[in-house]
């Protein structure tokens, strides 16, 4: 099994969900993915992440984000959880649940951890860009929720820096000062980014974060 690494092309796959028959990078379009795993259905955690995702709707939207989700029980499975999600969170799921029973999109992305538990996976996130290429990876346990928030702030970093010659400090947040490339020359920071900017030492140099 190859090990997928950031800067791979997202493998393609075709599965059954709760909402029909998708092909994954037809699915996504143009649109930047969240592929994300839960290790069954009717587990409390998963309730309490599927939920949150669904709230969280308006968020993903407005930064052109597909949101799926993958468990390996099958659809008839996910539907009544899904009524449980809708019931005990109160939201209304709107986005697919892959039915991956037979374990291939999970083996396809490395999403089961023998040492962790032979059969279930973990909570593996997957980023995708719009470029179908794998932009994060990260795994939980499977004791232990996930962050959206996080998934959130990650995804406006990446979209900040994916066109500009920027990245994103520690616990940066959206409207928070961004760091400026190495590769651009101080004298050339002006034309870039006529904010303004501020030289902390030769290879640390700040901006505000542009519009």
């Amino acid at each position: 099994m190859a090990v997928l690494r950031l800067g791979d092309v997202a493998p393609d796959f075709t599965a059954q969900t709760s909402q029909g028959e998708i092909n994954f990078h037809e699915w996504l379009g143009d649109s930047w993915g969240v592929l994300f795993s839960h290790p069954a259905d009717y587990t409390p955690v998963c309730t309490t992440e599927l939920g949150t995702v669904a709230k969280y709707s308006d968020e993903f939207t407005k930064r052109n984000v597909k949101v799926v989700a993958l468990s390996v029980d099958g659809v008839d499975s996910h539907m009544g959880w899904i009524a449980d999600i809708n019931e005990t969170q109160d939201t209304e799921v709107n986005f697919p649940i892959i039915a991956d029973e037979d374990r291939k999109v999970s083996d396809l992305y490395d999403m089961i951890h023998p040492n962790a538990d032979n059969t279930l996976t973990v909570r593996s996130v997957f980023i995708i860009g719009s470029d179908k290429k794998i932009k994060l990876i990260i795994v939980y346990p499977a004791s232990t929720g996930r962050n959206f928030d996080e998934i959130i702030r990650v995804i406006d970093s990446l979209q900040l820096t994916a066109y500009r010659k920027l990245a994103t400090p520690a616990n940066w947040k959206h409207g928070d000062d961004c760091v400026v490339s190495p590769a651009v020359k101080t004298e050339d920071i002006p034309e870039l980014f006529p904010k303004g900017h501020k030289v902390i030492k030769p290879y640390l140099r700040t901006t505000p974060m542009p519009d």
